[in-house]
């Protein structure tokens, strides 16, 4: 009997082994969709049980099916799973719960291989109580305080009188009829933008940031009122979730909460740029009273008018204070005062000087009647003569020139050149 060698190698009609791994696969050998859903199925049954936190937006009881579906959404983005139970473990729960509650569910992810998509089964819902989620709220309002947004120095104020008000609020609500009423009573040449939103329940949160982030883009909105009348605790949940209030925080337009709720505030009333009590009272802040102004302006107008009409009467009785003195009534009384005191000091500086004149003159009159009697011309008068030497010395000894010396006589009137002929000791 002849043997046969066997090639090992496949042919080419034989088919290709598949990848064992995804980072295996290429184009030419690809994963069948059975392959890898079987795979995704095997990877998440590995997965433990986990607790979830969401609430829940749909959940129609059946009775008569054994199992239970309930639609599980994040609070804050638009994430949500399909959830499963067992009818006879939901029927064992303590609180049946309904369409909005936020629960915590106990579940193991699971993945259908056939409609590709993945869901929870539950063993375990339960409901989360009003307390803790107050202390969510307060855990949440501590690290949001932490991060500035509730400080006063990013509160804007806001505008005197708003051309156009953005209005936040539920369908045909009491809030927005309060807030438009009272602010058109107020001021009737307001304008509204309003946006009717959910303001409870699953949609509040993703409607009221959409409605904050579209006014607040529009260049003609200069205030924004997000208004809602009050309620419970449960229903002003939406009000301070995160993602709303960080979008209230980021509104470049000044902001004004109007929830309405006095025991518990919402935190996006701590970040608001004015919290109003109520819609009415937020309607009393965005525009002024036209009747109020009205009367202001008059009041105004009045004191302004009794002002200067005051002002203008006591510069009057300044004025009038100042012509009656007698410096204005005479305004020549000070001139002609001094001018008689010039007069009479010139006529006493007159007579003084006529008494000194007429002192002196007699001084002067004795005094050349001596200087007569001592002037040698009054000697000369009488006979006598002053001989002089030729250097103008007075020659009074004989001694004092020589014969032959030449000599001046001085004349009572005139005088002669001589020579000495002879002296005689």
């Amino acid at each position: 009997m002849l043997g046969r060698v066997i090639d090992p190698s496949p042919t080419p009609d034989a088919p290709q082994p598949l990848p064992e791994r995804a980072a295996e696969t290429t184009a030419e050998r690809p994963w069948p969709v059975r392959l890898l859903s079987t795979k995704i199925r095997d990877y998440v049954a590995r997965m433990s049980p986990v607790w979830v936190e969401g609430q829940i937006v749909e959940h129609t009881y059946r009775g008569g099916s054994g199992m239970q579906f309930v639609t599980l959404r994040d609070t804050d983005v638009e994430a949500s799973l399909p959830v499963n139970m067992l009818t006879r473990a939901y029927d064992g729960l303590a609180a049946k719960p309904q369409v909005g509650d936020h629960v915590v569910v106990q579940a193991k992810p699971e993945f259908w291989v056939k409609a590709g998509r993945m869901s929870l089964r539950a063993s375990d819902i339960r409901q989360v109580g009003v307390g803790e989620l107050l202390a969510r709220i307060e855990q949440l309002r501590r690290v949001l305080a932490a991060e500035g947004l509730f400080d006063a120095d990013r509160k804007r104020p806001l505008p005197f009188l708003p051309s156009v008000v953005g209005l936040v609020c539920g369908r045909e609500s009491k809030a927005e009829h309060d807030v438009v009423v009272n602010a058109r009573a107020r001021w009737p040449q307001v304008r509204f933008e309003i946006r009717e939103v959910a303001v409870q329940g699953v949609d509040a949160v993703r409607e009221v940031c959409a409605a904050i982030t579209e006014l607040d883009a529009r260049p003609d909105v200069d205030v924004l009122v997000v208004a809602r009348g009050g309620g419970s605790v449960e229903d002003l949940l939406p009000f301070s979730n995160e993602a709303l209030v960080r979008t209230a925080a980021a509104c470049t337009t000044p902001l004004v909460s109007a929830i309405g709720h006095e025991t518990d505030t919402p935190l996006v009333e701590l970040v608001a740029d004015y919290r109003a009590s109520t819609p009415t009272d937020a309607a009393r802040r965005i525009v002024p009273d036209v009747a109020e102004e009205r009367q202001r302006v008059t009041q105004a107008r009045r004191q302004i008018r009794s002002a200067v009409a005051g002002m203008l009467s006591r510069e009057q009785h300044g004025l009038d204070s100042v012509r009656s003195r007698p410096v204005l009534a005479r305004p020549l009384t000070m001139v002609e005062a001094r001018q008689d005191d010039v007069t009479q000091r010139l006529r006493h500086a007159r007579h003084c000087l006529d008494a000194a004149l007429l002192t002196a003159s007699g001084q002067v009159g004795r005094l050349a009647a001596q200087v007569r009697a001592l002037s040698p011309a009054s000697t000369l008068e009488r006979g006598y003569a002053v001989v002089q030497q030729a250097d103008g010395a007075v020659v009074r000894r004989s001694d004092d020139v020589a014969a032959g010396d030449a000599v001046h006589v001085r004349l009572a009137a005139g005088s002669l050149d001589a020579q000495v002929t002879a002296t005689t000791p």
